[in-house]
Protein backbone atom coordinates (compact mmCIF):
# COMPACT_ATOMS: atom_id res chain seq x y z
CA UNK A 1 0.00 0.00 0.00
CA UNK A 2 1.43 3.38 -1.04
CA UNK A 3 1.49 5.96 1.73
CA UNK A 4 0.56 9.57 0.98
CA UNK A 5 3.52 11.87 1.37
CA UNK A 6 3.40 15.29 2.98
CA UNK A 7 5.87 18.01 2.01
CA UNK A 8 6.83 20.39 4.78
CA UNK A 9 8.42 23.81 4.42
CA UNK A 10 11.49 24.22 6.64
CA UNK A 11 12.73 27.34 8.37
CA UNK A 12 15.79 27.57 10.66
CA UNK A 13 15.46 28.85 14.22
CA UNK A 14 18.35 30.14 16.26
CA UNK A 15 21.77 28.85 15.26
CA UNK A 16 21.67 27.91 11.55
CA UNK A 17 21.79 24.19 10.72
CA UNK A 18 24.29 23.53 7.95
CA UNK A 19 22.86 22.05 4.75
CA UNK A 20 19.32 22.32 6.13
CA UNK A 21 16.97 21.76 3.15
CA UNK A 22 14.11 24.11 2.35
CA UNK A 23 11.63 21.24 2.19
CA UNK A 24 11.29 17.67 3.37
CA UNK A 25 8.79 14.99 2.33
CA UNK A 26 7.72 12.16 4.63
CA UNK A 27 4.73 9.78 4.68
CA UNK A 28 1.85 11.44 6.53
CA UNK A 29 1.25 8.27 8.55
CA UNK A 30 4.91 7.80 9.44
CA UNK A 31 6.05 8.35 13.03
CA UNK A 32 7.60 11.71 13.76
CA UNK A 33 10.88 9.91 14.36
CA UNK A 34 11.05 9.44 10.59
CA UNK A 35 10.80 13.21 10.14
CA UNK A 36 13.77 13.66 12.44
CA UNK A 37 15.72 10.96 10.59
CA UNK A 38 15.13 12.69 7.26
CA UNK A 39 16.17 16.07 8.63
CA UNK A 40 19.31 14.59 10.22
CA UNK A 41 20.20 12.72 7.02
CA UNK A 42 19.74 15.70 4.73
CA UNK A 43 21.49 18.19 7.01
CA UNK A 44 24.28 15.90 8.17
CA UNK A 45 23.47 16.77 11.79
CA UNK A 46 23.05 14.38 14.69
CA UNK A 47 19.38 13.58 15.23
CA UNK A 48 19.78 14.35 18.93
CA UNK A 49 20.76 17.96 18.23
CA UNK A 50 17.55 18.77 16.36
CA UNK A 51 14.39 20.32 17.79
CA UNK A 52 11.33 20.65 15.53
CA UNK A 53 8.40 22.97 16.22
CA UNK A 54 5.29 23.82 14.24
CA UNK A 55 5.21 27.15 12.47
CA UNK A 56 1.50 27.59 13.18
CA UNK A 57 1.60 27.65 16.98
CA UNK A 58 5.20 26.91 18.01
CA UNK A 59 4.21 23.52 19.50
CA UNK A 60 6.97 20.94 19.79
CA UNK A 61 6.95 18.06 17.32
CA UNK A 62 8.55 15.32 19.46
CA UNK A 63 10.93 12.70 18.17
CA UNK A 64 8.61 9.75 18.79
CA UNK A 65 7.97 6.33 17.31
CA UNK A 66 4.44 6.36 18.67
CA UNK A 67 3.20 9.67 17.23
CA UNK A 68 2.30 9.96 13.55
CA UNK A 69 3.11 13.03 11.50
CA UNK A 70 -0.53 13.69 10.58
CA UNK A 71 -1.53 13.44 14.25
CA UNK A 72 0.56 16.52 15.03
CA UNK A 73 -1.59 18.69 12.78
CA UNK A 74 1.06 19.02 10.09
CA UNK A 75 -0.37 19.07 6.58
CA UNK A 76 0.89 19.62 3.02
CA UNK A 77 3.15 22.71 2.91
CA UNK A 78 2.94 23.26 6.66
CA UNK A 79 5.93 25.16 8.01
CA UNK A 80 8.22 23.66 10.60
CA UNK A 81 11.07 25.36 12.44
CA UNK A 82 14.26 23.40 13.02
CA UNK A 83 16.70 24.38 15.77
CA UNK A 84 20.21 23.10 16.48
CA UNK A 85 20.36 22.40 20.23
CA UNK A 86 24.14 22.10 20.20
CA UNK A 87 26.23 19.15 21.44
CA UNK A 88 24.20 16.56 23.33
CA UNK A 89 25.17 13.74 25.67
CA UNK A 90 23.30 10.64 26.80
CA UNK A 91 21.37 11.23 30.03
CA UNK A 92 22.62 7.90 31.43
CA UNK A 93 26.22 9.12 31.06
CA UNK A 94 25.43 12.38 32.87
CA UNK A 95 23.88 10.53 35.80
CA UNK A 96 26.74 8.05 36.08
CA UNK A 97 29.35 10.81 36.16
CA UNK A 98 27.53 13.08 38.61
CA UNK A 99 26.85 10.28 41.13
CA UNK A 100 30.46 9.13 40.91
CA UNK A 101 31.71 12.27 42.65
CA UNK A 102 30.57 11.49 46.21
CA UNK A 103 31.71 7.87 45.79
CA UNK A 104 35.27 9.12 45.17
CA UNK A 105 35.39 12.17 47.44
CA UNK A 106 34.00 10.76 50.70
CA UNK A 107 36.51 7.88 50.96
CA UNK A 108 39.36 10.35 50.30
CA UNK A 109 38.33 12.64 53.16
CA UNK A 110 37.74 9.66 55.44
CA UNK A 111 41.10 8.11 54.52
CA UNK A 112 42.83 11.40 55.28
CA UNK A 113 41.47 11.29 58.82
CA UNK A 114 42.77 7.73 59.14
CA UNK A 115 46.22 8.78 57.94
CA UNK A 116 46.51 11.57 60.50
CA UNK A 117 45.07 9.42 63.30
CA UNK A 118 48.47 9.41 65.01
CA UNK A 119 47.57 12.90 66.21
CA UNK A 120 44.01 12.04 67.25
CA UNK A 121 41.79 9.04 67.79
CA UNK A 122 40.91 8.74 64.11
CA UNK A 123 37.39 8.60 62.67
CA UNK A 124 34.65 7.61 65.09
CA UNK A 125 32.26 4.72 64.57
CA UNK A 126 29.56 7.28 63.71
CA UNK A 127 31.78 8.82 61.04
CA UNK A 128 32.46 5.35 59.64
CA UNK A 129 28.72 4.69 59.58
CA UNK A 130 28.16 8.04 57.86
CA UNK A 131 30.61 7.01 55.14
CA UNK A 132 28.81 3.68 54.67
CA UNK A 133 25.39 5.33 54.29
CA UNK A 134 26.63 7.90 51.76
CA UNK A 135 28.40 5.19 49.76
CA UNK A 136 25.33 2.95 49.82
CA UNK A 137 23.07 5.78 48.67
CA UNK A 138 25.14 6.82 45.69
CA UNK A 139 26.10 3.25 44.77
CA UNK A 140 22.37 2.51 44.64
CA UNK A 141 21.88 5.49 42.32
CA UNK A 142 24.64 4.24 40.02
CA UNK A 143 23.19 0.72 39.89
CA UNK A 144 19.67 2.06 39.25
CA UNK A 145 21.02 4.17 36.40
CA UNK A 146 22.62 1.08 34.87
CA UNK A 147 19.95 -1.54 35.49
CA UNK A 148 16.62 0.01 36.57
CA UNK A 149 15.92 3.32 34.85
CA UNK A 150 14.87 3.05 31.22
CA UNK A 151 16.38 5.46 28.71
CA UNK A 152 15.37 5.54 25.08
CA UNK A 153 17.76 6.66 22.36
CA UNK A 154 16.24 10.16 22.41
CA UNK A 155 16.98 10.69 26.13
CA UNK A 156 19.82 13.17 25.84
CA UNK A 157 20.88 16.38 27.54
CA UNK A 158 22.97 19.40 26.52
CA UNK A 159 26.64 18.47 26.97
CA UNK A 160 27.04 21.38 29.42
CA UNK A 161 24.76 19.54 31.86
CA UNK A 162 27.51 17.08 32.71
CA UNK A 163 29.60 20.00 34.03
CA UNK A 164 26.73 21.75 35.84
CA UNK A 165 25.27 18.60 37.39
CA UNK A 166 28.65 17.18 38.32
CA UNK A 167 29.64 20.43 40.02
CA UNK A 168 26.44 20.23 42.07
CA UNK A 169 26.99 16.65 43.24
CA UNK A 170 30.78 16.66 43.45
CA UNK A 171 30.89 19.92 45.41
CA UNK A 172 27.71 20.03 47.49
CA UNK A 173 27.26 16.35 48.39
CA UNK A 174 30.93 15.53 47.87
CA UNK A 175 33.44 18.07 49.15
CA UNK A 176 31.00 20.09 51.27
CA UNK A 177 29.51 17.14 53.14
CA UNK A 178 32.76 15.20 53.47
CA UNK A 179 34.69 18.18 54.81
CA UNK A 180 32.25 18.74 57.66
CA UNK A 181 31.36 15.13 58.47
CA UNK A 182 34.85 13.63 58.87
CA UNK A 183 36.58 16.48 60.73
CA UNK A 184 38.03 15.56 64.16
CA UNK A 185 35.78 18.20 65.72
CA UNK A 186 32.63 17.24 63.76
CA UNK A 187 29.47 16.33 65.73
CA UNK A 188 29.75 12.80 64.31
CA UNK A 189 33.19 12.52 65.90
CA UNK A 190 31.61 12.77 69.35
CA UNK A 191 29.87 10.24 71.52
CA UNK A 192 27.22 8.17 69.78
CA UNK A 193 23.61 8.00 70.93
CA UNK A 194 22.34 4.54 70.03
CA UNK A 195 18.66 5.53 70.04
CA UNK A 196 19.14 8.51 67.72
CA UNK A 197 21.47 6.59 65.42
CA UNK A 198 19.04 3.67 65.24
CA UNK A 199 16.25 6.05 64.27
CA UNK A 200 18.44 7.46 61.50
CA UNK A 201 19.28 3.97 60.22
CA UNK A 202 15.60 2.99 60.22
CA UNK A 203 14.65 6.07 58.20
CA UNK A 204 17.52 5.43 55.79
CA UNK A 205 16.48 1.81 55.21
CA UNK A 206 12.79 2.68 54.72
CA UNK A 207 13.65 5.55 52.40
CA UNK A 208 16.09 3.65 50.21
CA UNK A 209 13.95 0.51 49.89
CA UNK A 210 10.79 2.53 49.25
CA UNK A 211 12.57 4.62 46.64
CA UNK A 212 13.87 1.49 44.90
CA UNK A 213 10.39 -0.05 44.91
CA UNK A 214 8.95 3.08 43.28
CA UNK A 215 11.66 3.14 40.62
CA UNK A 216 10.94 -0.48 39.72
CA UNK A 217 7.23 0.35 39.47
CA UNK A 218 7.95 3.29 37.15
CA UNK A 219 10.33 1.15 35.08
CA UNK A 220 7.64 -1.46 34.50
CA UNK A 221 5.30 1.16 33.02
CA UNK A 222 7.53 1.46 29.95
CA UNK A 223 8.95 -1.15 27.62
CA UNK A 224 12.65 -1.12 26.77
CA UNK A 225 13.24 1.72 24.32
CA UNK A 226 9.57 2.72 24.42
CA UNK A 227 7.93 6.00 25.30
CA UNK A 228 4.51 4.81 26.46
CA UNK A 229 3.09 6.17 29.70
CA UNK A 230 0.86 4.70 32.38
CA UNK A 231 -0.61 5.46 35.79
CA UNK A 232 1.71 4.10 38.51
CA UNK A 233 0.20 1.98 41.26
CA UNK A 234 1.86 0.68 44.39
CA UNK A 235 3.75 1.78 47.47
CA UNK A 236 2.98 5.43 48.26
CA UNK A 237 1.35 6.28 44.94
CA UNK A 238 -2.04 6.59 46.66
CA UNK A 239 -0.59 9.24 49.00
CA UNK A 240 1.37 11.56 46.71
CA UNK A 241 2.15 12.02 43.04
CA UNK A 242 5.82 11.10 43.36
CA UNK A 243 6.45 8.85 46.35
CA UNK A 244 9.95 8.16 45.02
CA UNK A 245 10.77 11.74 46.02
CA UNK A 246 9.04 11.24 49.37
CA UNK A 247 11.20 8.20 50.11
CA UNK A 248 14.27 10.09 48.91
CA UNK A 249 13.49 12.74 51.53
CA UNK A 250 13.07 10.06 54.19
CA UNK A 251 16.43 8.51 53.29
CA UNK A 252 18.20 11.86 53.50
CA UNK A 253 16.54 12.58 56.84
CA UNK A 254 18.11 9.33 58.04
CA UNK A 255 21.54 10.30 56.70
CA UNK A 256 21.25 13.75 58.32
CA UNK A 257 20.47 12.18 61.70
CA UNK A 258 23.44 9.83 61.48
CA UNK A 259 25.93 12.43 60.21
CA UNK A 260 24.72 15.11 62.66
CA UNK A 261 25.81 17.65 60.03
CA UNK A 262 24.08 20.76 58.70
CA UNK A 263 25.96 20.22 55.44
CA UNK A 264 23.81 17.12 54.89
CA UNK A 265 20.66 19.10 55.61
CA UNK A 266 21.79 21.78 53.17
CA UNK A 267 22.33 19.29 50.36
CA UNK A 268 19.02 17.56 51.07
CA UNK A 269 17.08 20.83 50.97
CA UNK A 270 18.76 21.97 47.75
CA UNK A 271 18.05 18.56 46.18
CA UNK A 272 14.43 18.31 47.34
CA UNK A 273 13.25 21.78 46.31
CA UNK A 274 13.45 21.06 42.55
CA UNK A 275 11.97 17.62 43.16
CA UNK A 276 8.86 19.30 44.52
CA UNK A 277 8.58 21.38 41.34
CA UNK A 278 9.06 18.28 39.18
CA UNK A 279 6.39 16.45 41.16
CA UNK A 280 3.93 19.31 40.64
CA UNK A 281 4.55 19.19 36.89
CA UNK A 282 4.13 15.40 36.95
CA UNK A 283 0.72 15.77 38.62
CA UNK A 284 -0.37 18.23 35.93
CA UNK A 285 0.88 15.85 33.25
CA UNK A 286 -1.02 12.89 34.72
CA UNK A 287 -4.24 14.92 34.87
CA UNK A 288 -3.82 16.08 31.29
CA UNK A 289 -2.87 12.70 29.82
CA UNK A 290 -5.26 10.42 31.72
CA UNK A 291 -8.20 12.68 32.61
CA UNK A 292 -10.86 11.03 34.73
CA UNK A 293 -9.07 7.69 34.89
CA UNK A 294 -6.39 9.28 37.07
CA UNK A 295 -7.13 9.85 40.75
CA UNK A 296 -6.03 13.42 41.48
CA UNK A 297 -3.55 13.93 44.32
CA UNK A 298 -3.69 16.85 46.72
CA UNK A 299 -0.02 16.53 47.64
CA UNK A 300 2.81 16.07 45.17
CA UNK A 301 5.69 14.81 47.30
CA UNK A 302 5.18 15.01 51.07
CA UNK A 303 1.76 14.07 52.55
CA UNK A 304 0.13 16.99 54.35
CA UNK A 305 3.01 19.33 53.47
CA UNK A 306 3.75 19.59 49.75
Amino acid sequence: MVQDGVTLSIRPRGKPVKRLPEEVTVPSTAPTSELYKELALKSGTSIHRLRVTKGSDGALVPNSKGLRVNATGLREQSTIYVKDLGPQIAARTVYLVEYLGPLIIHPIFYAYQVLISNTNDGPSSLQALSLILVMLHFAKRELETLFVHRFNTATVMPAFNIIRNSAYYWVLSGVNMAFWIYRPDAPAAGKDNLLITSAGLALFAVGELGNLSNHITLRNLRSAGGSERGIPQGLGFNLVTCPNYMFEAIAWAGIAIVTRSLSTVLFALVALLPMGKWAKKKEARYRKDFGGSYKKKRYYMLPGIW
